[in-house]
Formats: C-alpha cells, structure tokens, sequence
C-alpha cells in the first residue's frame, strides 16, 4: 500500500522544469530500394498529421494541459507538421501511487503491422519531413524522427525522438506509458531530469517534488516483461536513465518487403544476425565487431 505525500505549502507557484527525452528506435530489413521506399511511403501514411494530432491531443490531456490551437499540414510527396497551443489545467485527482504508470493506449489506437516509427522532425534546417511542436503556456512537447538505411545489408532504422518537458505540478512521466505504445518499437532509451527547485512557505528549497526510484516504474508491467531494460541513475542530480530492447526476435516481425518463408536458411541466418548486430550496437551505444 502507497501512502499519500503530504502536500508541499509552496511560498509561489511550482516552478521545478521536469523534462523527459526518449529515443525510440525501429529496426527493419528492406532488401531493395524499392522495399525501402514502401517502407517510407507505410510510415507517412501511419504518422500522419491527423494521427500525430491525435496522439499529441492525448498526451496533453494525460499531463494537464488543454488545446487552445491547432495547425496541421500533410506535404507532398511525404511529411506532416503539426503545431498546438495549449494552456495548463488544474489536476482533478492525483495518483494515490507517484510513481505509477500512466494510463494506455486503448487497442483501436494500436497498429496492425508491426511497430514502425514515426517521421516527424522539428528543425527546419535538417533534411526531415515531418515537424510536431505543442507550446504550452509553461511546457513543451517535441517529436522528431530520422530515417536512415544501410546501403549493403538492407537494413533500415528509424528514429523518433521525443520530448515532453513541463514546468508544474504535473510529471510528464505520466505520459510515458501512452507514448511507448503509441510509437511502439524496438529499443528505447528514456531520460528524465528535474531541474530547478521551488520554495516552499518556509523558504525551504525543492528540488523534486515527487517520488521516483526508476523510470522503469512508471512503465506497465505486461510491457516490462516484452523488454530486456537496464538503468544509469544519479539519484543526487535528479537524473534517471533507462534503455529498453525488445526481447521477442521473431524473423517476421523485422522484414519489410519479404517474408520470412521467403529465405534460404542461410539467407534467414544472415538477415537475423544483421538484425541482432544493430540492435545490438544501438542498445549499448558502441560498435561491436560482427560475428559470422
């Protein structure tokens, strides 16, 4: 059982910055350049604004926040931008258990292929085709994806990087079990920081106002067990760091263009240690030598 926090008097209004950053990866083997290419057409179809919007609607709503605008526009041939401002809103109930995991998707917002990251980028100087900004009156949130492809392995990696940072009571860890799902993948590495403090009617500094042991905890269990996850925390900073791979390797479930009835035994061999390399170098954050 979780015993409530007692509430802080602060001296003003909560002015700690909690800012959570997660890399999601997606991994494919697209064997020709023009599987590559219909991989990219299936990922501007499946991210586009209306959906984005949709997404980005919804994590506002989880973090306390309402929708005061929104701009969307589709681009031809591929690429969506969208832009919201939204307002702060007052927390009707909060969480008996701080460090709970926020609310799910339900099943109709879950894809039927197999997870694919968005690509949707920010900064208009980057060779990227899709931009979400949300400005909120004290928040923020960001996505940005890149594609990317090796020429000789057929292999091709998408990146999506997000960015929820907020500047109330509210965490924006609330809103990390949606976005896991919604961009569901194969590895995620997560940052959460707190930054800055707030005084409370004594003049005493804070510098987190809620309680935290691991970004895993605030991740559903049934999505827990899917990933092999690890932390790097510096408790004394407010830094917490959490990577995330998937477990499951079922052949099928990485190919685009193909199936897995399609290959040789040794084309299946190959294609799969490919695919376990990159995981691999990706989730560990170096390059290893390759086994064959």
């Amino acid at each position: 059982m979780f015993r409530a926090l007692k509430k802080l008097k602060l001296e003003s209004f909560n002015n700690l910055t909690k800012t959570l950053s997660f890399n999601i990866y997606d991994i494919c083997y697209a064997p020709s350049e023009q599987a590559q290419k219909e991989y990219l057409a299936y990922i501007d179809e499946a991210y586009n604004a209306e959906r984005l919007t949709a997404i980005l609607s919804e994590v506002a709503s989880i973090i306390g926040a309402n929708v005061l605008n929104i701009a969307h526009q589709d681009y031809d041939p591929q690429g969506a931008s969208v832009t919201m401002l939204i307002s702060e809103l007052p927390i009707q109930e909060e969480p008996l258990n701080p460090e709970a995991p926020g609310p799910l998707p339900d099943a109709a917002h879950n894809r039927q292929h197999r997870s694919v990251q968005t690509n949707l980028v920010l900064e208009p100087e980057r060779a990227v085709k899709e931009s979400v900004v949300a400005h909120l009156d004290k928040s923020h949130i960001t996505v940005h994806t890149y594609p990317e492809s090796h020429p000789d392995n057929g292999i091709a990696t998408f990146r999506a990087d997000i960015d929820v940072s907020t500047c109330g009571k509210i965490s924006p860890l609330r809103a990390l079990n949606y976005l896991i799902h919604s961009f569901e993948s194969d590895i995620v590495i997560i940052d959460y920081r707190v930054r800055g403090f707030t005084r409370d009617v004594k003049g005493t500094k804070h510098y987190i106002d809620h309680k935290i042991n691991s970004v895993q905890n605030f991740v559903d269990k049934n999505t827990l067990t899917r990933y092999q996850a690890m932390d790097v925390n510096v408790y004394q900073e407010n830094i917490f760091h959490t990577k995330m791979m998937l477990k499951d390797s079922k052949l099928d479930n990485y190919l685009f263009g193909v199936k897995e009835a399609d290959l040789s035994p040794q084309e299946n061999k190959i294609v799969t240690q490919h695919l376990m390399h990159e995981m691999a170098e990706i989730f560990y954050g170096t390059n290893m030598v390759r086994m064959n």
